[in-house]
């Protein structure tokens, strides 16, 4: 499985595996289910039991059409409204725990979503155009990837506490940064998957760039005393999980 780099605000790189053309297409069947049973329910319920094909024949072609494209209209944007309302995600994305990013840190918007969802006419609906450059190209990703910046990654990492924000803490833990408090969720969990990769790699410019950055975003002008970089991290991740209670 490959990974894509995301480079985030804080200037960090954080890998992701993307998701496998597997995946994406078992994703595809699922929502493709889904929209099929919507069309199987409007046939049922309003042309068989409500008889709506014997009112639509006393109308002209213009209300006839009106009223299809109203009836189905769902269907043809299933995909883009669950994408904009569950952040990269429908409903088979979502049971095969994939998700829609931008491969520039930020998270895809409307008109990304809007984008890959008018590519999907070229790619036929994913299948076949989409499914050669899904396999082809460096990140998984299809022309309507290509065209808006995103790619599609996989949900499912193995995860364990060190992946994670929290942190063991000891009964008579003292903190130390109280303005730890400014951080996020999201701000903590990229600092602390870039410190734990710099610490198996001792990548000593990682760690002080991760620090300059703490300092510069909690304004502390000078490094705090009695301890270094890496104490000065560790430090920062604890105590922001004892403020904030994640245990």
């Amino acid at each position: 499985m490959s990974q894509i780099a995301i480079n985030t605000s804080q200037n960090v790189n954080v890998f992701f595996n993307t998701a496998s053309v597997g995946e994406r297409l078992a994703a595809y069947v699922i929502d493709m289910v889904i929209k099929i049973a919507y069309v199987f329910f409007i046939l049922l319920v309003f042309f068989r039991w409500l008889k709506l094909g014997d009112y639509l024949y006393s109308l002209d072609k213009w209300s006839q059409n009106a009223i299809y494209i109203l009836l189905f209209f769902p269907f043809f944007v299933y995909t883009i409204v669950c994408e904009s309302l569950m952040e990269g995600q429908t409903f088979g994305k979502k049971a095969m725990k994939i998700k829609v990013v931008k491969i520039d840190g930020y998270q895809a918007n409307f008109s990304d979503y809007l984008i890959r969802w008018v590519a999907r006419l070229i790619d036929l609906d994913f299948l076949p155009v989409g499914l050669v450059f899904a396999i082809i190209s460096k990140n998984n990703q299809r022309l309507g990837d290509m065209a808006a910046g995103t790619a599609v990654i996989s949900l499912k990492n193995s995860v364990n506490i060190s992946h994670t924000i929290l942190e063991n803490l000891q009964q008579d833990y003292v903190p130390a940064f109280a303005g730890v408090i400014a951080l996020s969720d999201n701000d903590v969990r990229i600092i602390k998957e870039n410190f734990r990769k710099a610490i198996l790699t001792d990548d000593r410019q990682i760690i002080r760039r991760l620090s300059d950055k703490i300092k510069e975003t909690l304004k502390l002008e000078n490094h705090p005393k009695d301890y270094t970089e890496r104490q000065f991290i560790d430090k920062i991740i604890k105590d922001y999980n004892f403020y904030t209670g994640k245990d």
